[in-house]
């Protein structure tokens, strides 16, 4: 592995001023993502920069209709939280499927949000329940920030420090999960929020993260299993790889979009 330094700030000011410290830095949240990459040397870091030492970045809160999650809030948490099961149990069902309980016991949300795997659970959530996720320079809307794969908003050095999901009327995600790491082949999360408004997002299928509009345009009219039974995405904007062909994807969606609905 690549020597480097180890900083462990006790601020986010301290955590900026070392990642800019020189040479190539990386920020340390659960490092299921950074550290395979750094033993495997497509990643190589001058300075690591942890950020499980500062204060006040894990906790969950809620808010004037948002339930606040700190980003180094581990999945584990969100899986056993009761105000998080009190506000949104699906996304403490969500959780509860993330990886096994090494991952869910040292991951946490804002690196999953930061890294943006185009199959990782939480950008699904964050998207359907239009969060926003705040950083220690900006404020971003769960819309503009996931831009692609392993591709956000956050410029060079920006931190998260918390998320708000909007706390749904009604919400369910559904998973068909690869057997081994358990990230979403497909994954569709489907919420009515408080003002009458649907959001459908779903994850694993394509590039990123995307919101599927034919899906919410049929649930605003009629939020029910029959209203969107036979949709099916186009294969030719989906991903194809050794887990998964793109029709097979395409109509993956579909099933668990209907099961999403049922289960909401």
């Amino acid at each position: 592995m690549h020597e480097f330094d180890l900083a462990r700030p006790a601020s986010l000011k301290d955590a900026a001023a070392s990642f800019a410290s020189g040479g190539e830095a990386a920020y340390l949240a659960g490092g299921h993502t950074l550290l395979p990459a750094i033993k495997s040397r497509l990643r190589a870091p001058d300075t690591l920069v942890d950020l499980s030492t500062i204060p006040g970045l894990k906790g969950v809160s809620q808010d004037d209709g948002r339930l606040w999650l700190g980003a180094m809030t581990l999945h584990a948490t969100v899986a056993t939280d009761p105000i998080v099961a009190g506000a949104i149990p699906s996304l403490t069902k969500l959780a509860a499927q993330i990886g096994d309980p090494q991952v869910r016991n040292r991951g946490t949300i804002g690196g999953v949000l930061a890294n943006n795997d185009p199959a990782a659970d939480y950008p699904a959530v964050a998207l359907a329940l239009d969060a926003i996720i705040e950083t220690d320079r900006a404020s971003h809307a769960a819309d503009d920030f996931f831009q692609g794969m392993f591709s956000t908003a956050l410029d060079d050095g920006e931190i998260i420090t918390r998320i708000g999901f909007q706390v749904p009327a009604r919400a369910a995600y559904a998973k068909f999960r690869h057997p081994a790491s358990r990230y979403a082949i497909v994954g569709v999360f489907a919420a009515k929020l408080a003002d009458g408004s649907v959001r459908v997002a779903v994850t694993g299928a394509g590039p990123g993260v995307f919101r599927w509009a034919e899906a919410e345009a049929a649930l605003a009219a009629d939020w029910s299993a029959a209203a969107v039974a036979g949709l099916a995405l186009d294969p030719d904007e989906l991903n194809t790889d050794i887990h998964a062909g793109a029709e097979y994807r395409a109509h993956l969606c579909g099933v668990m979009l209907v099961k999403a609905v049922s289960e909401a």
